[in-house]
């Protein structure tokens, strides 16, 4: 029985489910969940994430975490985690620009958070030899405590999933996922306060998008990272200020598919909830700061690095620009793809954030 048939099944006997636990299912059912049997990046895949379009990412993520390890008094030990870490490329390439800083990968404990087991395959392969032997952790809480740490993830948020309300008139409906009248599935409404953050007066029809994981996430990062010192680096695409909208999607060989077609068979997402996810990270005890991708990776120098490699590889110089202009210029990544940072308090802000932002 696929896991379409599972849930009609499921949902013909108990009901409809949100929109978080249908995504839920989708990306992380033990049996054909999208994470867990069949996650597909790069050019030939379902997306394509920063790593993968130019090693500068990578590399300039690399020594943003050894200079924070600097700004954090060069501590004896410290832990070097990424959560989401993909196919191992952003980290294969952090940790070879990291290689400049032989004090800090003497002082890194390597941990990815990963709980895909075809991804962890692709990321043992990737970071076979580097500079440092990655251990691996179902969830942060699993991370040995006991040292600051240096936090890292690319596009994780967005696959962290979202609960969908709407005005109807003078009321409030959350978007569920149910059977229409021939059985398949379908979006369909229940009855619903209004979410927390909401404005009383949305226009009715349109979508407020509520992601209890993502706000628990930041809650649980900031009270880490308040308790044992540290900064925190999440890139993602998503909304900088608190409105509505719709971003639900689902992605298949780079073509938006729908959602409800082949439940498991594409990459279902929705935008970062940067302000719920920030403020849960404060109200932990954390400081924040938030700024486009384009302007973050600019003040790391990542045009100087894109000149350093076009002068030692003359013949890469136009791959080398557009994949800086796929980087950093509004009309790609640079504008709808947000840094956001979490440090203790009384800390050195982290590389990149030392002006004040958004948060």
């Amino acid at each position: 029985m696929t896991l379409k048939d599972r849930l009609k099944a499921e949902i013909a006997a108990n009901g409809p489910i949100s929109v978080a636990d249908y995504m839920a299912r989708c990306l992380f059912d033990p049996e054909e969940g999208y994470y867990e049997t069949r996650p597909s990046l790069g050019e030939d895949g379902d997306f394509i994430t920063a790593p993968l379009v130019s090693q500068m990412f990578g590399e300039l993520i690399g020594l943003w975490a050894a200079e924070t390890w600097v700004r954090l008094g060069r501590p004896a030990r410290v832990l070097l985690v990424e959560m989401g870490p993909g196919d191992g490329t952003l980290m294969s390439d952090a940790l070879r620009a990291a290689r400049l800083a032989p004090d800090f990968l003497a002082a890194a404990e390597l941990w990815l958070i990963e709980p895909s087991g075809p991804l962890r395959s692709l990321q043992q392969s990737a970071l076979a030899g580097a500079s440092l032997a990655p251990g691996w952790s179902p969830d942060l809480d699993a991370v040995p405590h006991g040292a600051p740490l240096i936090l890292i993830a690319n596009e994780l948020l967005d696959c962290l999933p979202a609960r969908q309300f709407l005005r109807v008139g003078e009321a409030w409906a959350e978007r569920m996922v149910g059977l229409d009248d021939a059985g398949d599935l379908a979006f369909g409404l229940k009855p619903a306060t209004r979410p927390t953050g909401a404005p009383a007066d949305l226009e009715p029809g349109l979508i407020w998008e509520l992601s209890p994981s993502q706000q628990a996430l930041g809650a649980e990062v900031g009270e880490r990272i308040a308790a044992a010192g540290g900064a925190a680096l999440f890139i993602d695409y998503g909304r900088a200020d608190p409105e509505p909208g719709d971003t639900l999607q689902a992605l298949r060989r780079h073509t938006k598919v729908d959602p409800l077609g082949e439940p498991g068979a594409a990459d279902l997402t929705v935008w970062a909830d940067f302000p719920s996810f920030l403020g849960a990270a404060r109200e932990s005890g954390a400081e924040t700061a938030l700024m486009e991708q384009g302007t973050f990776l600019r003040r790391l120098g990542v045009e100087h690095r894109a000149r350093a490699l076009a002068a030692a590889r003359p013949d890469r110089e136009e791959t080398l620009i557009r994949q800086l202009s796929r980087l950093v210029d509004a009309e790609h990544m640079g504008a709808l793809f947000k840094a956001a940072a979490i440090w203790s308090k009384g800390a050195d802000r982290p590389p990149g954030f030392e002006a004040e932002e958004s948060a």
